[in-house]
């Protein structure tokens, strides 16, 4: 591994580390900074350090916008389950594989429309 790997491993998990002790001192706090595009920020920065390429990094974006649209069920989904006595397990994974739905039917609409992510 090289050393700017494990650098962007340390970053961004401390990043997701932040995240937690926030949220279990302040749940909103913590969601508020989890809500923040840090990681999508990450990525654009550790792409741009890589490659330099000003069309990778739009490309880039804009493909996590559209991938964030279909996430935004699961953000309705999960609270609602969990306020109703679900498992948090089992929400967990319904939030996810609504998620995976959603993203495989987005795929579907952009290749229609002549969109390959």
């Amino acid at each position: 591994m090289t050393t700017a790997f494990l650098v962007r491993v340390v970053l961004s998990g401390l990043v997701v580390a932040l995240i937690a002790l926030v949220a279990r001192k302040s749940p909103g706090l913590g969601g508020l900074i989890a809500s923040l595009p840090l990681v999508s920020t990450l990525g654009m920065i550790w792409l741009w350090h890589d490659t330099g390429d000003r069309l990778a990094v739009a490309d880039y974006v804009q493909s996590s916008l559209l991938y964030f649209l279909p996430s935004i069920p699961m953000f309705i989904l999960i609270p609602w389950m969990l306020r109703h006595g679900w498992n948090f397990w089992l929400t967990l994974m319904a939030g996810a594989l609504l998620t995976m739905l959603l993203y495989a039917m987005m795929n579907r609409w952009l290749a229609s429309q002549g969109i390959s992510l």
